[in-house]
């Protein structure tokens, strides 16, 4: 075996669970005792400031140098009584991650000594170099300057001795180069359009807001067995390794008992979160071995995004004191279930309605019903905008691979409220309706709380699920930042209830009473956005089909959805919200391809170096000691009596040599190509050959080497095996 597999699997043995005492045995007791939150802004800043600040985070009212002074001076009060030394802007760069520089509070007096010092300048807004960050071609190296922005709506927080207030990246032009200005802009959008479809219910409603609540699936395994594979740490998922005998099939793991020292971690990393305000309420394992997951309680989606951002940076974090190492990749072993983050969304009003779940009468759930057949018909029209807002080249790997969501974008509502929308579209008519037709819909409508009572199933094949009293967007990949699905759902539906609001209103002006014209239009889009709506398995061929019959698209890898992006409509739409502009799209799906083409290149390179510089030499080592066996046999014995007593060696041998030959084969080809593909110049026609010409021969690669892992003396495989990372703790 080989001595640095050796070592990883001796440290291994040797773990124990690390205790972890919270600092209460009440989460109450410390909850958000590391984040600059509203009571904690009673606390410090004067009634004016709170006023000003609190006034920004709901309404976006700015705030002006003065009350800035003061927040930022109990910013530093509040920040340093709890150890800080500095601060940061931390902000959202197109990497997909979170970055940050950290600066001190200090400031040279002038007399050998310094003060503490900052100001509102420096709390609203800081100038780190932009030319280093995915741009898109929107900056050059020689323009170098970016600005960070505070945010208030989302409150600043401690790391360590660092004081992180969350911030909007921008380049000097003012374009967007990050993800949470465009997800603030689509809330803002959303917000108005809401509202606005709201006054026909209740004009108390002043404002909507777009609540968010994430499942985070995640891998752990051991961060010695981590070391010892190149794939896992140079990219986040094995390239290599035969299935183990026992995988996922005996379904013993879901809902299993956590071991011991998986609860440790579990136990510091809630408690890391809860001080940072983080709601996180559930954890379990999933499918795989060695898959687990954290859940929060659902928040302001703006809010909601920053927390999981932070929460994925806390699980590293944590894990590497526990030993662990996570693994976020959205398909980090091939024939197990991959990791998803199923993005929970619904509308809430300022009086405390969820639109999206039904009232106690016909009046609240004709609201209801706007608003929930509203989403399918935004679903059904931008259905492959959404699409292109979960593509990368790690949810590639999970999308319709029989564990998550297909790549066919899809609504699932369950059969009772299908029934519900195909009775409503049946009842209403054309022209003026008739008190039967009246009383019919009302009947339909009232019965919605009733015929929702444990009738809206998951359906976890769909990869838009409405789950009661929201919809569960379900094909988010594990590693993504949910603001850029966020920003796409939030403006698609905004966009929708403007249409929708524009239609309602040309009926009423043409003589239709409110009601009346409210349900015309619902019935319309009932019409319209059948064929989003699916009931059944979307793992199965026959949906494929079925799908294509309808007219939908299947846009199996991100090269193909990442062109929607460049369509006329996806410009109009997003420039028309004032979310996005033509320019900041371009810039974003250039970022998007070159990232794609990035992971594919690194993986083709790590591939046939782990096959080049240890499999190669291992096998070969193996398959010289067989034939220096079979030469000793005949030495004894000679030709003719060895002969039968080598058989098995023989065939081992054989096995081997094959197996050389056809890895030696894929590793040659996977290489011209590659050389061929890293030569286009085109990067939409590069990202289009490394999914078509150069991941095939990846997979190629990797069958010939796992046949070899099968053959080979296991003491000598170079690298952890599967069973070893899955089923180690």
């Amino acid at each position: 075996m080989s001595t640095y597999r050796i070592t990883a699997i001796e440290d291994v043995l040797e773990r124990a669970p690390k205790a972890s005492v919270p600092p209460s045995s009440k989460i109450s007791e410390y909850y958000g005792d590391l984040a600059f939150t509203v009571s904690a802004m009673r606390e410090y800043l004067t009634e004016e400031a709170y006023e000003h600040v609190t006034s920004a985070m709901v309404d976006g009212t700015r705030i002006d140098r003065k009350i800035a002074d003061q927040v930022a001076s109990a910013l530093k009060e509040w920040a340093m009584a709890r150890g800080a030394t500095h601060y940061t802007h931390w902000f959202q760069p197109l990497t997909g991650s979170t970055a940050e520089k950290h600066d001190s509070f200090i400031q040279p007096d002038g007399q050998g000594g310094a003060i503490e010092r900052f100001d509102g300048s420096l709390l609203v807004q800081q100038e780190p170099d932009a030319s280093s960050f995915p741009n898109g071609g929107i900056r050059s190296t020689f323009e170098a300057r970016g600005y960070t922005l505070w945010d208030p709506s989302s409150p600043p927080f401690l790391i360590g001795q660092t004081l992180c207030i969350p911030t909007i990246f921008i380049a000097y032009t003012g374009q967007s180069l990050d993800n949470k200005a465009p997800l603030l802009k689509a809330l803002n959008a959303v917000d108005k359009a809401a509202t606005e479809v709201c006054q026909y219910f209740d004009k108390n409603v002043t404002k909507v807001v777009a609540t968010l609540g994430w499942e985070q699936e995640y891998f752990l395994v051991d961060k010695a067995l981590f070391n010892a594979r190149p794939d896992l740490s140079q990219t986040g998922r094995a390239l290599l390794g035969a299935a183990p005998a026992k995988g996922q099939q005996l379904d013993d793991n879901y809902f299993g008992s956590i071991p011991p020292r998986v609860m440790a971690f579990m136990q510091e990393f809630e408690c890391e979160s809860h001080k940072l305000g983080i709601p996180v309420t559930t954890r379990h394992n999933e499918v795989a071995p060695n898959q687990f997951e954290v859940a929060p309680v659902f928040e302001e989606a703006n809010l909601a995004n920053d927390h999981n951002l932070l929460l994925m940076d806390l699980l590293e974090r944590v894990a590497q004191r526990h030993d662990f190492r996570v693994l976020l990749h959205e398909k980090p072993f091939a024939g197990l279930n991959g990791s998803g983050k199923h993005n929970n969304w619904s509308l809430g009003t300022n009086t405390g309605v969820n639109l999206l779940k039904p009232g106690v009468n016909p009046k609240t759930n004709l609201r209801f019903l706007t608003f929930f057949v509203n989403t399918i018909a935004a679903i059904h029209k931008h259905a492959d905008v959404l699409r292109a807002a979960i593509a990368g080249a790690g949810n590639d790997h999970r999308l319709g691979a029989n564990e998550a969501p297909p790549a066919i974008i899809s609504a699932f509502i369950g059969s009772k409220l299908t029934e519900l929308l195909d009775a409503v579209e049946a009842n209403v008519s054309a022209g003026k309706m008739s008190p039967d037709e009246k009383t019919a819909v009302k009947l339909e409508i009232g019965r919605i709380p009733e015929v929702l009572l444990d009738n809206t199933d998951r359906n976890r094949t769909s990869p838009f699920a409405f789950t009661g009293n929201k919809f569960e967007f379900r094909a988010v990949g594990s590693t993504a930042n949910c603001a850029v699905p966020m920003t796409v759902l939030n403006t698609i539906m905004a966009q929708q209830l403007k249409d929708f609001k524009v239609a309602v209103d040309a009926r009423i002006a043409q003589g239709d009473k409110k009601d009346e014209a409210l349900l015309k239009e619902i019935q319309k889009l009932i019409k319209e956005s059948k064929s989003i709506r699916f009931e059944g398995n979307g793992y199965g061929q026959e949906w494929v089909e079925e799908a294509a019959k309808r007219g939908l698209s299947n846009l199996l890898d991100t090269p193909s959805a990442l062109a929607v992006w460049e369509q006329k409509e996806t410009v109009a739409l997003f420039e028309g919200l004032g979310v996005l502009s033509a320019e900041e799209i371009e810039a974003r799906t250039e970022v998007e391809l070159e990232n794609y083409v990035m992971k594919l290149q690194i993986e083709a390179r790590v591939l046939g170096d782990m096959v080049t510089n240890q499999v190669l030499p291992a096998v070969m080592d193996y398959q010289g000691d067989l034939l220096a066996n079979i030469q000793g046999f005949m030495d004894v014995y000679g030709d003719s009596k060895a002969e039968g007593m080598t058989k098995p060696q023989r065939g081992i041998l054989e096995e081997l040599s094959a197996g050389l030959s056809a890895t030696y084969a894929s590793l040659e080809a996977l290489r011209n190509e590659r050389s061929k593909v890293n030569d286009i110049e085109n990067l939409q026609e590069k990202a289009k050959a490394y999914a078509h010409v150069v991941k095939p021969l990846m997979d190629d690669l990797r069958v010939q080497v796992d046949q070899l892992e099968k053959v080979t003396e296991d003491g000598r495989w170079p690298f952890p095996k599967l069973r070893e990372l899955l089923f180690t703790r």
